[in-house]
């Protein structure tokens, strides 16, 4: 399978004045004015590119249609796109757009100003404290794919870039699989990946668990950090083939005994005795200094949680206040938040089942809408009991409340946006969405646990539409 991206990054990009360049730069001048080329594949080129309305800059995969189509590769595309889209997550690269023509298609991908984590290897071996730093984002970023049911089945110092503030991040998933490739003995049988990096198994043609591959090449770029050569190598490429096969490598004298035992385990032949992420990331070495990345997705947009949030979110497991604490803390919630949104003729229209288009407009449709007389302040309070009953995160801003299970499924955790609306002066709309996880675990949430809780609150359902037609004066 041809691998169709290669993004190296430049320290400062130049928008150029070549007739090619020229060329693409009309195809999406209205949106994004093209810089500097950042390398090329058999299939694509990447360029630097600058968002003209936002400023900002992005790195563009521009694809040669009449070439993918010609050996076949339009389902590789279109597979690609579909991982990109399941793993969002600060230590992978994120696509942000694709855009086509008749001739090309784009990928509007984050741009990354660090370079590739192999430049940083060249120069030399790495402190075992930056090393440690770079194999935890790495470990959480393969992890996060797995949960998704994605491996990336090429991971390399080439394949890996960092940011401005030294953080890592995957990139290039041209020869990634997803579970549904997987043959009917539960294995993949697709020769691929980097020679240096190919697990032993891959090089017996008997299929193999792609996650156990990824963590053998994960093993490898460890072992590349903390001692700035490969643990395999050989001029003749059937040699080292042979010495990957049956696990020849020495670590040098300057590894600490625990990380030796970790390569023991990580570079292990035998996929079925091979360490597990799990167990990686219970190791007293990986948890030294480590934290785990918290972050959710708004708007399409990935967002980190920064610390002041973070305690916040904590603050739900946490003891709840005494009764008098509660009491106060409840009036300055009452007093600080903003009034909700109102809502307008179209918007109340649009809640009447026959009038509801909102799934020609909204990714999944999944939601729910209910009508209460109770202040927002106590509305809030009742999805913050919900979530802290089935231990759920909460983040809450104006008048808007996340809920964020911690369960990671193949399409992420449950997480379930609330908003409030102001119907009249006094009732509110609550309505609430899946923005993400399992349709089937949001019903069974939906129906075990928040319908009946916010039970108490609901003066009237939604969708008795005469009590949506029959409006008080006062909001006509």
């Amino acid at each position: 399978m041809a691998n169709t991206s290669n993004t190296k990054t430049p320290t400062s990009p130049k928008i150029p004045r070549s007739s090619s360049k020229q060329e693409i730069q009309s195809l999406i001048l209205d949106r994004y004015e093209i810089g500097k080329l950042l390398g090329q594949g058999t299939f694509a080129k990447v360029y630097h590119a600058r968002n003209i309305k936002t400023n900002d800059s992005v790195a563009i995969k521009v694809i040669d249609k009449e070439k993918i189509l010609k050996v076949g590769l339009i389902s590789h595309i279109k597979r690609e796109i579909s991982i990109l889209r399941m793993v969002r997550h600060p230590n992978i690269v994120q696509l942000f757009e694709v855009m086509a023509t008749k001739s090309k298609i784009f990928f509007v991908m984050e741009y990354v100003r660090g370079g590739e984590l192999f430049n940083k290897v060249a120069k030399g071996r790495l402190k075992e404290e930056d090393a440690r730093r770079y194999f935890q984002q790495l470990i959480s970023a393969v992890s996060f794919c797995h949960a998704r049911g994605v491996y990336h089945r090429d991971l390399k110092p080439e394949n890996i870039l960092l940011d401005e503030d030294g953080n890592l991040k995957v990139s290039d998933f041209g020869l990634s699989a997803i579970s549904d490739q997987i043959k009917q003995d539960g294995l993949f049988h697709t020769f691929c990946g980097t020679p240096a990096y190919v697990a032993p198994e891959v090089l017996g043609r008997k299929g193999y668990d792609a996650a156990k591959v990824d963590i053998w090449s994960c093993g490898v770029i460890l072992f590349v950090l903390m001692a700035g050569y490969l643990p395999f190598h050989d001029q003749n490429i059937m040699a080292m083939y042979k010495k990957i096969y049956k696990g020849e490598f020495r670590c040098p004298r300057w590894f600490s005994p625990e990380l030796v035992k970790l390569f023991n385990r990580l570079l292990d032949i035998n996929p079925e005795t091979r360490i597990t992420i799990p167990e990686i990331m219970n190791l007293r070495w990986f948890k030294k200094g480590f934290k785990q990345v918290k972050f959710y997705v708004e708007d399409d947009k990935l967002c980190s949680v920064n610390d002041e949030v973070e305690d916040a979110i904590d603050s739900c497991s946490e003891q709840s206040l005494s009764e008098s604490e509660s009491e106060m803390e409840s009036r300055r919630t009452l007093t600080s938040l903003p009034r909700p949104a109102s809502l307008n003729a179209f918007d109340i229209i649009s809640f009447s089942p026959g009038f509801d288009l909102s799934g020609l407009f909204e990714e999944g449709g999944e939601g729910d809408r209910f009508v209460s007389g109770a202040p927002v302040s106590t509305i809030i309070t009742k999805l913050e009991e919900i979530a802290k009953v089935v231990s759920f995160s909460v983040r809450k801003k104006d008048c808007r409340v996340s809920l964020e299970g911690s369960k990671e499924g193949t399409k992420g955790p449950l997480t379930i946006a609330a908003e409030i609306f102001e119907l009249t002066p006094t009732l509110r709309v609550v309505e609430v969405k899946k923005k993400g996880g399992d349709k089937s675990e949001y019903e069974e949430f939906c129906n075990r646990e928040l319908k009946p809780g916010l039970l108490g609150l609901q003066d009237l359902t939604i969708d008795d539409t005469s009590h949506v037609v029959d409006l008080p004066s006062d909001t006509e």
